[in-house]
């Protein structure tokens, strides 16, 4: 009887310490998609106060952030805000452009890596492992800011999305739409004792390169997000 609890304990450890292995390497695998926290709709200073407050910050202090402060960025961003599927950003004709992928280094609770914002979804999904902000600095004219940034967002534009229906006005109007998200980004920012800075100077082509991009997304700007040094 002792033999047989002892084997059932030790199947049991053995089974226990399997699942933890496998779901410990899926996690660190390309694909998996990761469930963001909901966002708040309700912030602790007003509209006014937040623009008064907006500035354009590249010194960082290479402090962590929460999983729950990414996904309110990233809401604020591109995230849906009504049930017919309206994002928080403005877009001509609802064709939604934008895309957005997220280099994470010093975030509590998710691995350094590349990750694409699943819009509709409100979700992650994992491109690629590892801190890469370093090799995205060295894409950047504002190198330090990128380097040690908590996170970097970078917003690509399909201009296709667009363009096939605004004609030669598509363009503009996709350019027009990055700069309506970067301020919801700058806004949000600053709610959340955040710095944020526009980036629009870097190599395109390294960048699709180090995002895994494949298709027509172009990326069109990056924005290092961290808290700022005080000095």
């Amino acid at each position: 009887m002792n033999f047989l609890l002892l084997s059932i304990l030790v199947i049991c450890f053995i089974s226990v310490c399997a699942a933890a292995i496998y779901f410990y390497f899926s996690s660190k695998k390309e694909g998996i998609c990761i469930k963001l926290p909901s966002p708040f709709k309700e912030g602790n200073i007003s509209l006014e106060e937040a623009i008064s407050l907006r500035r354009s910050s590249r010194d960082f202090d290479e402090s962590f952030i929460s999983l729950k402060t990414v996904s309110q960025i990233l809401w604020a961003a591109q995230g849906v805000n009504d049930k017919g599927g309206f994002r928080t950003a403005p877009s001509a004709g609802a064709t939604y452009p934008l895309e957005i992928y997220l280099i994470a280094g010093l975030v509590s609770g998710l691995d350094a890596g590349v990750y694409k914002f699943k819009i509709k979804l409100h979700q992650l999904e994992k491109v690629k492992v590892g801190d890469l902000r370093p090799e995205l600095s060295s894409l950047c004219s504002s190198k330090i800011s990128v380097f040690n940034a908590s996170v970097s967002l970078i917003i690509c534009g399909v201009y296709e999305r667009t363009v096939w229906k605004y004609t030669d006005k598509g363009k503009m109007y996709v350019d027009m739409e990055v700069g309506s998200a970067s301020e919801n980004i700058y806004l949000q920012a600053v709610t959340l004792n955040l710095g944020t800075v526009f980036i629009g100077d870097f190599d395109e082509v390294g960048v699709k390169k180090l995002l895994n991009i494949q298709n027509e997304e172009v990326p069109l700007c990056i924005m290092p997000i961290g808290k700022v040094k005080i000095s």
